[in-house]
């Protein structure tokens, strides 16, 4: 993990009790990008014995966040979208990894792949707008 990066995540994880509660797992960050693990829990799927699609967007969108955050200006999603491509079953380990595409200005596009194993759960497009301020204080980024 990038130094920065890794600072920023571990201070956005600290409050993300979402995610944490999800359990989700941040396996890796780095500048643009980010990495998240969740299990597909009993309580995560809906009447077709299927995961939830909610869960698998809030995957993404996690990992999503962590990527545009990563050099430490605070950033939220503007707009997502979601195509769902395959199901995501109980005991599954999904995994999302993001990545940005382009940013321009104070905004930015990013992809997150969902998968399990080899395959393709969902393709994820967030869109991001860079806010005022930072995530760690302006000392500690100088460090």
């Amino acid at each position: 993990m990038d130094d920065l990066a890794a600072r920023v995540a571990a201070a956005m994880w600290a409050e993300d009790t979402a995610s944490a509660g999800l359990g989700m797992r941040l396996v890796a960050v780095g500048e643009g990008t980010a990495r998240l693990e969740m299990t597909v829990r009993e309580d995560m799927v809906n009447g077709h014995g299927i995961a939830h699609g909610g869960f698998v967007f809030t995957l993404a969108d996690s990992a999503f966040a962590f990527a545009c955050n990563s050099r430490n200006r605070v950033t939220v999603a503007q707009a997502c979208d979601i195509v769902f491509v395959a199901p995501a079953r109980r005991g599954d380990l999904l995994v999302a990894d993001a990545r940005e595409r382009t940013a321009f200005g104070r905004n930015g596009i990013y992809d997150i792949t969902v998968t399990r194993g080899d395959e393709v759960i969902a393709e994820f497009r967030g869109r991001s707008r860079q806010l005022s301020g930072t995530i760690l204080s302006e000392e500690a980024d100088e460090s």
